[in-house]
């Protein structure tokens, strides 16, 4: 008996073959949908951002655009962001036909506990980092104003709200749809994560060579953290932290969160203590791995399996008949002592039943039955005459 084939396992950046109605176009289509959809999406969320300044008396500004304030507006520039989470997730449903949660991780879902811990990590690391930031010299800003613990305090807890789920979107883009989309053509793993940390650094403009190096940087270290851990848990939270950390020191200062600068505008001793700060926070993810098991690879589907072209009439189980699943057949009726039909053939090999006796005066068989008399001949036919 040949043994059943093993399922493929399918590493984090190869998910878009997670489903039995893959077809080449489906992540290319995909990403298309995903463009097209978010732009919509993105459209509806800023005339109801402008429905609701006009209401709401805010001033506009030259292009028409109500001026919420530095809290009001963030919040609006992270929301436009953060809608793109729910039409990458159907996206990946609908077309291309698997599970939403295999963009988490391997296993289908965001695996909370495990990103507790990436959260508990990045902590101290990302602080100690933009601690050493704080301590650079200025080179000709102005010096900063404390914004006053009314208005940090509201806008910490936007902050706290929305930041979560602008790092997630941006991740659940680059780390998890564009690796995807890659991997579902090319094998290697590094072959699927250099292409979207370009990417998510051009997103994130032109500022200075050296802003541009740093998120490149992060994004082949969040993809590769992503790809080692089979999840977006442990990119999603040193992006959501290192956000956190940095939209908190805007806020802290007056007009800081109006600052248009990004960290694509980094300077090289910016970029250098933030490159420290992921090179960190990738080998404390490494280390918590050799001592936690973490599903890294899902299997393949398989094609159901087809019966067999000839089922047996008696299958046996363990060298015994198995039970006749509509009752035990019934023998014909030769095969039983005492039954059936005259003249019913017996099997081969087995005596047939003895001939009956002939009736009185019917001649034996195998004799020729005697001429029947005539009238007046023979016997007690005595002439009377």
């Amino acid at each position: 008996m040949t043994q059943p084939q093993l399922a493929e396992q399918l590493p984090y950046h190869r998910l878009a073959r997670l489903s039995l109605r893959y077809r080449w176009w489906r992540p290319l289509l995909g990403t298309l949908v995903v463009a097209v959809s978010y732009l919509f999406a993105l459209a509806v969320l800023m005339v109801l951002a402008v429905a609701v300044g006009s209401s709401l008396g805010y001033k506009e500004d030259a292009d028409g655009w109500p001026e919420f304030g530095p809290v009001s507006g963030t919040a609006v520039d992270l929301l436009s962001i953060a809608v793109g989470i729910p039409v990458l997730l159907l996206t990946v449903r609908w077309i291309g036909r698997r599970p939403a949660g295999t963009v988490s991780s391997v296993t289908g879902r965001l695996r909370w506990r495990w990103l507790l811990l990436c959260v508990l990590t990045a902590v101290p690391i990302v602080a100690l980092g933009m601690g050493a930031m704080l301590l650079l010299p200025a080179d000709g800003e102005p010096e900063s104003q404390w914004a006053g613990w009314a208005d940090f305090g509201l806008a910490l807890a936007m902050l706290v709200l929305l930041v979560p789920v602008q790092a997630a979107a941006e991740e659940y883009v680059f780390r998890g749809w564009l690796t995807q989309t890659a991997g579902a053509f090319l094998r290697s793993p590094w072959a699927a994560l250099v292409p979207q940390a370009v990417l998510f650094a051009a997103a994130h403009g032109w500022g200075t060579p050296w802003g541009f190096a740093d998120l490149v940087v992060f994004g082949v270290a969040a993809g590769w953290l992503t790809w080692r851990t089979g999840g977006l848990e442990a990119s999603i939270a040193l992006h959501t932290v290192n956000n956190l950390f940095a939209f908190g020191v805007s806020a802290a200062v007056v007009d800081g969160l109006n600052s248009d600068e990004t960290a694509a505008d980094a300077n090289w001793q910016v970029v250098a203590l933030d490159v420290l700060s992921i090179a960190l926070y990738t080998a404390a993810v490494a280390w918590w791995l050799r001592r936690r098991r973490l599903d890294r690879t899902a299997p393949a589907p398989q094609p159901p399996a087809q019966p067999p072209a000839f089922a047996p009439g008696h299958p046996y189980v363990h060298g015994a008949p198995a039970p006749h699943p509509f009752g035990a057949p019934v023998p014909p009726p030769w095969g039983r002592p005492g039954a059936g039909t005259a003249g019913a053939p017996p099997w081969p090999a087995q005596p047939g039943p003895a001939a009956p006796a002939p009736w009185a005066g019917q001649p034996a068989p195998g004799t020729a039955r005697p001429p029947a008399a005539s009238p007046g001949a023979g016997g007690d036919g005595a002439d009377r005459t």
